[in-house]
């Protein structure tokens, strides 16, 4: 069965805006890769599919746009080339590698958890607030940025139920920020 990772950067106060952080460097870009590459598939929401296909998908050209530094290059190519679902009730159709995910969104993704393989990434606000709730996401993996936001969505608002989780991992960066790893642990 493969696990389901969701992966944010969080400013101190919670924010999870993707501008509310510090600008990407090379360090977390490659930290950023490394997760994209461990990933059998994404799993996004309309926004953060629109979000990340605007900014990440390889030009029609097959030349990355001028104002990528030669360091996001690997990032780049790690999403783009990556299998994406897509949960989303207003969109008809999706391309980019992806395949939109239908009815239930609780059962879609238990039965992709199902499938061979490793692991699923997901990202975004609303779409891991509510496969929380559904008990779905076996680790959570927040960058957390030296940065106090004061304004934005914050992580996983709106949870009905206080989940417990146990540090897995810890990694400091240079810049500061400070990649933590949990899983969930029983309650009991």
């Amino acid at each position: 069965m493969r696990t389901l990772r969701y992966s944010i950067n969080v400013t101190l106060d919670g924010c999870c805006h993707h501008e509310a952080g510090l600008p990407p460097d090379e360090e977390s870009m490659r930290y950023w890769t490394a997760e994209m590459e461990r990933a059998d598939a994404l799993v996004f929401g309309r926004v953060t599919y629109e979000m990340m296909e605007s900014a990440w998908r390889k030009p029609a050209s097959g030349t990355w746009p001028d104002w990528m530094s030669e360091w996001e290059v690997p990032f780049a190519e790690a999403i783009d080339r990556a299998k994406k679902y897509v949960v989303s009730s207003t969109l008809s159709e999706v391309d980019w590698n992806a395949e939109l995910v239908h009815g239930d969104v609780g059962d879609a993704i238990a039965q992709l958890k199902q499938q061979p393989g490793e692991s699923l990434w997901v990202g975004g606000v609303s779409l891991p607030r509510a496969l929380a709730d559904l008990g779905l996401i076996d680790e959570y993996e927040f960058l957390v940025q030296p940065v106090l936001a004061g304004r934005g969505p914050t992580l996983l608002a709106g949870l009905r139920e206080q989940i417990q989780l146990e540090l897995v991992e810890r990694t400091e960066l240079r810049s500061g920020v400070v990649a933590v790893r949990y899983r969930p642990t029983d309650p009991d």
